[in-house]
């Protein structure tokens, strides 16, 4: 078995320091905010989950920064691991709607009917 074949607490900042590129960072810092990214999303997932407030275009930053600074195979795993699965009908439209993914990859989750509207009228 591979160190990275699946994330963990033990490995996730390993993978991410690995994956991380950032041709203008300058710290350490810049590093760790990139990724409070992952619990700044979550929180924005749990927001919506819980009180049906959808910030579209905030959700839409912060997984562009993601995916830019780590790249799209890392990120994805990175987004399973730190977001969950449970959450991935929210993530999904985003990552459809910036073509991160296609429409076929995760099959068997069904998309938030309201987030895909939202998306729609951007």
């Amino acid at each position: 078995m591979q160190l990275f074949d699946e994330l963990s607490e033990d490995n996730f900042l390993l993978f991410a320091a690995r994956n991380y590129y950032s041709p203008n960072c300058i710290d350490a810092e810049e590093f760790f905010n990139d990724l409070r990214r992952f619990n700044y999303l979550k929180r924005l997932i749990n927001r919506y989950k819980e009180g049906g407030i959808l910030s579209e275009r905030l959700m839409l930053n912060h997984i562009i920064i993601i995916f830019n600074v780590f790249g799209i195979k890392p990120a994805l795993m990175m987004m399973e691991y730190k977001i969950g699965l449970e959450n991935w009908h929210i993530v999904k439209p985003f990552l459809i709607f910036l073509k991160l993914i296609k429409y076929e990859e995760y099959a068997d989750v069904s998309m938030d009917k309201e987030i895909v509207e939202a998306l729609r009228k951007i």
